[in-house]
C-alpha cells in the first residue's frame, strides 16, 4: 500500500509539471506527460523498495505495461513457472496495471487454498467472464449466489450423475454409442476429438436435461463447436489483454465472437428448458433443470420476496456445467488414448488387469477397488497431461500473511498448478509418465495430496469427482487397442 510520503512526492511533481503544460505546444505537452509518468514510476520504485520484504517479491513493473514484456501470453503458465524459480513460491507479477500474487509449488498452494481457504475464498472474476455471467451461475460468482448455486448443483449431481448406480447407467449407455462410432472407422486412423467430444457432451446433457442427443443431431454439434471455440478464444492473447485493459473491449474481435457464442448457447438452453417445462412432472424429475424449475416454482409460491432461482441463474449454471465438464473430461480422455498409444507396455498392463478382474462381463462401479493399476494410470494421465496449468483466479477476503509476506484484502491470487503437478519435492519422476506415482509397494492404489489437476479449495467447482470414474468406464468398456498410425510422429499424433 502506498504511504503518505509517496502521495506527497507525486503532488509536488504535479505542481511542478502543471504550469509547464499550460505554456507549451502539443508536442511539449506530450513530452511533459511522459516525463510525469517517468517521475511517478521512479517514485513508485523508491516507495516499493522501502516495503521490500513486507509484500511478496517480484520483477519491477513498467508503467502501464507491468511485466508484460516478460510474459509469453500464448503460454503464460510457462513464463510464471520460470519467474517462480527466481522469486520463490509466493511472488508478485503485474499483468498491465493489475497486481497478481502467484502461488507456486504444492506447499504454497495447499497453505493458501486449503489451510487458509476462508482468507483466499473469493473468486477473482476477470472482465471476460463477468461479461457473460454478470455475477450469476456457479463458476464465476461470489457470495450468497455462489454458495446457493454450488449447494444446489452438488446435491443434484449426486442425484442425477454422481451416484454410483446412476453414473454407471449413463456412462455404460454412452460408451456403447462411442464404441459404435469408433468401429465405423474399421481400424483405420482417425481423429478422436469429435466422437469423444460428442460422448462427453451427451453424458453432461443426460445429467442436466435428462436425455442425450443422437450423434448426428445439429444442436449437439453446434453445442460442441461453440464450447470448443469459446475455450480457444478465452485463452487467446487478445482476450488476455482485454482482461488487463477492459477499455479495449471494442477492439477485441475474439471478445465479440465469445459473446455471440454465449448468446447462441443461451438461446439453445432456453429452447430446451421451455420444452422441459411443458412436460415437467414434480414426481419424476429427469435432470438438474427439472429440479431447478421445481425449486423455482416453490420459491415463487412462498412469501419470500426474492429468490436466486431465476432464469438467468438457471441458464448461467447450465452453461457453466457444460463448460466445466466438457473441456476437462474430453481433454482427459483424449490424453488417455494418446498415452496408451505412446506406451504400449502400459496399455498391455491395463488390458491384463481388465481381463483378470472383469473378463467378458459388463464392468460395474464396484470394480474400481479391484483395478488399482487402471486407477493409477488415470490419475497419472491427469497429472502428466497438465490439463489446467493455471487454476481459477482467487481473491483474498481480508489481509492475510502467507510465507511471511502480507497479502492485502482484494488481491488477485493465481495458483500455478503446473508447478504443483511437477513439484520435484512431491513426485519421484515429475517429467515422466509414471503410473507408479499412485501405487504403493504392494501395488495398491493411493491418492497423493499433491494431486491437484483442477485446483483445490471450495471455490473451484469442477467435475473432478466425476472425471476419474468416467474415464475408468470408458477404458473398461471400449477394450480397444490404441496405436499410433504409421508415418506420424508423436507430435503430429498428439
Amino acid at each position: 500500500m502506498m504511504d503518505l510520503r509517496y502521495f506527497v512526492k507525486i503532488s509536488l511533481t504535479m505542481a511542478l509539471v502543471q504550469p509547464l503544460l499550460m505554456h507549451v505546444s502539443i508536442t511539449g505537452a506530450l513530452f511533459a506527460t511522459l516525463l510525469l509518468f517517468l517521475v511517478i514510476y521512479l517514485f513508485s520504485i523508491s516507495s516499493s523498495s522501502q516495503d521490500e520484504g513486507k509484500y511478496p517479491p517480484g520483477p519491477k513493473p513498467l508503467p502501464l505495461l507491468g511485466n508484460l514484456h516478460m510474459l509469453n501470453l500464448k503460454k503464460t503458465y510457462m513464463s510464471l513457472w520460470e519467474l517462480s524459480k527466481q522469486y520463490g513460491s509466493v511472488y508478485t507479477v503485474h499483468f498491465g496495471p493489475k497486481k497478481v500474487v502467484i502461488l507456486a509449488g504444492y506447499k504454497a498452494v495447499k497453505q493458501a487454498l486449503v489451510n487458509l481457504s476462508e482468507e483466499f475464498g473469493d473468486r477473482d472474476i476477470t472482465p471476460i467472464f463477468n461479461d457473460f455471467n454478470d455475477g450469476f451461475g456457479i463458476s464465476f460468482s461470489n457470495g450468497e449466489n455462489w454458495r446457493e448455486m454450488r449447494r444446489f448443483a452438488l446435491a443434484n449431481l449426486r442425484d442425477f450423475g454422481m451416484g454410483k448406480k446412476r453414473s454407471e447407467e449413463i456412462i455404460t449407455e454412452e460408451t456403447q454409442y462411442l464404441k459404435e462410432e469408433f468401429e465405423k472407422f474399421e481400424g483405420k486412423p482417425f481423429d478422436t476429438a469429435q466422437p469423444v467430444n460428442l460422448a462427453v457432451s451427451n453424458i453432461i446433457s443426460t445429467i442436466v436435461y435428462g436425455s442425450r442427443f443422437e450423434y448426428n443431431n445439429t444442436e449437439l454439434h453446434n453445442m460442441v463447436r461453440r464450447a470448443y471455440m469459446t475455450m480457444e478464444m478465452i485463452g487467446s492473447a487478445s482476450v488476455q489483454l482485454y482482461n488487463m485493459f477492459p477499455w479495449l473491449r471494442r477492439f477485441v474481435k475474439n471478445r465479440k465472437r465469445i459473446m455471440n457464442n454465449v448468446r447462441e448457447a443461451f438461446k439453445q438452453s432456453e429452447k430446451l428448458v421451455n420444452a422441459l417445462q411443458k412436460t415437467l412432472n414434480p414426481q419424476n424429475p429427469r435432470g438438474i433443470v427439472d429440479s431447478f424449475l421445481m425449486r423455482q416454482q416453490k420459491d415463487e409460491g412462498s412469501s419470500e420476496s426474492a429468490t436466486l432461482f431465476h432464469s438467468v441463474n438457471l441458464h448461467c449454471t447450465i452453461n457453466n456445467l457444460f463448460g466445466a465438464g466438457t473441456d476437462t473430461m474430453t481433454t482427459t480422455l483424449r490424453w488417455g488414448l494418446l498415452l496408451m498409444a505412446k506406451y504400449p507396455e502400459i496399455q498391455a498392463e491395463v488390458h491384463d488387469e481388465i481381463d483378470r478382474v472383469i473378463g467378458r462381463r459388463q464392468p460395474v462401479v464396484e470394480d474400481r477397488k479391484n483395478l488399482p493399476y487402471i486407477d493409477a494410470v488415470i490419475h497419472e494421465t491427469q497429472r502428466f497431461a497438465n490439463i489446467v496449468p493455471l487454476g481459477s483466479p482467487h481473491q483474498t477476503t481480508c489481509d492475510v500473511h502467507l510465507n511471511g509476506y502480507l497479502i492485502e484484502k482484494g488481491t488477485s491470487v493465481w495458483p500455478l498448478l503446473t508447478s504443483v503437478l511437477r513439484d520435484e519435492n512431491e513426485w519421484e519422476t515429475p517429467d515422466s509418465f509414471n503410473p507408479s506415482h499412485f501405487l504403493n509397494k504392494q501395488g495398491q492404489f493411493f491418492k497423493r495430496d499433491a494431486f491437484m489437476p483442477f485446483s483445490a479449495g471450495a471455490v473451484d467447482f469442477k467435475f473432478t469427482t466425476y472425471i476419474v470414474p468416467s474415464q475408468m468406464f470408458f477404458v473398461n468398456h471400449l477394450l480397444i487397442d490404441v496405436f499410433r498410425p504409421q508415418g506420424l510422429s508423436w507430435r503430429e499424433f498428439g
